[in-house]
């Protein structure tokens, strides 16, 4: 009876095991509006280094693909770019397409005539490629397609495109494809929002520098969002050498509303014009309302009991999990200090006396819950907000989706 159970649970093991490695396939064929099939169209996994390219009916087919949520990329030159998300759960998936033509043509004249282009695509490159060593490396090969606003009422820039904008990594040896949905810097918050589809594909480099590519990749990787989020979701946080506390904000209880100061100080500048005792007085009231609003309005203190994930990562739906949380995130990695070049960027994040110069990153949450996959995606990003070292990072610190560690090849 020992036996046979024992065999029984080996079975039952070997099949669960099976069935988690199952790997799937999204197959499609790729038209024109006139129906026409599109041969030599390029599909990618946004996010991922897996790509392939249709054939002379237009069919193609992605292959080896985990359950999850996805999100097909097409590029056809003379074609806007087109993605579709698609979702595996138990079962390979078929997808049709169809590509529109391309009519919209860049007004060079236009662009030239912008006295403020070559100052505003600077900030973008600062705020999308980032300014780490690794971004240094970076460069943009076609701003041509970009196109640029600035918003002079609301202090907004905004860049969007109709292709691809590529961008050339020579500190991680990528080549990145970004379809670039919308990017946004406010400089009266100073926060900066921006969303796309990446794809990546690998440079050509000798041995040396592949060698170079891989080492720098593996830094990249370690104490990144997308690390973070897949141990996160592997329950292996502090393994991979992460710490969690909550930073807490209160409100200040001295410092009245800015409703109240605004209002009290047009008040009294009205009044302003009465006898010389009067202005005196109004002067000191002035003085005292400037007080107030140079106070903080809130308090920060940080809770270092620690977070437990099992209470804040819930598992509702399959290859996906949520959390969310009151506070912030303030997450530590372990395994690396911050940089010189860092601390200076203006992210930097306080810390305690007693905390040792890790990686610090706060992470608040504009919008909950927050879901996440596997992979480390999260599913909305702009349902979090970025601070310290991940808000330093941007996009010429990121590798693919499927990247993998050198840890666990």
């Amino acid at each position: 009876m020992i036996k046979y159970l024992l065999g029984t649970v080996l079975l039952l093991l070997f099949c669960l095991n099976t069935h988690a490695q199952k790997l799937y396939s999204i197959n499609g064929q790729v038209k024109d509006k006139k129906g026409e099939t599109l041969p030599g169209a390029g599909i990618y996994l946004s996010g991922y280094t897996t790509a392939t390219v249709t054939n002379q009916d237009g069919q193609f087919s992605l292959g080896k693909i985990k359950p999850g949520s996805y999100e097909v990329v097409v590029q056809m030159i003379g074609y806007l770019p087109y993605s579709k998300s698609v979702i595996i759960s138990d079962q390979s998936v078929n997808i049709s397409i169809t590509l529109a033509e391309n009519t919209i043509q860049l007004n060079e004249v236009v662009i030239s005539a912008d006295p403020n282009r070559a100052k505003n695509l600077k900030v973008f490159e600062d705020y999308f490629i980032g300014k780490t060593p690794n971004s240094a490396k970076c460069k943009i090969l076609n701003p041509q397609v970009l196109y640029i606003k600035y918003d002079g009422d609301a202090k907004v820039l905004s860049v969007t495109t109709n292709e691809f904008l590529i961008v050339e990594n020579k500190a991680l040896g990528y080549r990145l494809k970004y379809m670039l949905n919308l990017f946004e810097y406010n400089y009266n918050t100073r926060i900066v929002y921006f969303s796309g589809l990446p794809v990546f594909e690998d440079l050509k480099g000798s041995g040396r520098k592949r060698k170079t590519w891989l080492a720098n990749r593996e830094i990249a990787y370690a104490g990144s969002p997308q690390h973070f989020f897949q141990s996160l979701y592997q329950n292996k946080v502090e393994e991979n050498g992460f710490i969690i506390y909550k930073r807490i904000k209160t409100k200040n209880p001295n410092r009245p509303p800015d409703s109240y100061i605004y209002t009290t100080k047009e008040r009294l500048l009205k009044k302003m014009h009465g006898s010389s005792m009067i202005g005196s007085v109004i002067s000191d009231s002035l003085l005292l309302m400037q007080r107030l609003q140079d106070m903080p309005k809130e308090f920060t203190s940080l809770d270092m009991s620690g977070v437990a994930t099992d209470t804040l990562v819930k598992s509702i739906y399959p290859n996906m999990k949520t959390i969310n949380y009151k506070d912030e995130l303030y997450v530590m990695y372990t395994k690396e200090e911050e940089s010189i070049a860092y601390s200076n960027s203006g992210h930097y994040v306080m810390r305690p006396l007693t905390i040792p110069n890790y990686e610090i990153s706060v992470v608040s949450m504009i919008k909950g819950p927050v879901s996440f996959y596997p992979n480390g995606a999260i599913h909305d990003s702009r349902a979090i907000l970025f601070e310290g070292f991940w808000a330093y990072e941007k996009i010429g610190d990121m590798v693919p989706m499927d990247y993998i560690p050198m840890s666990k090849r």
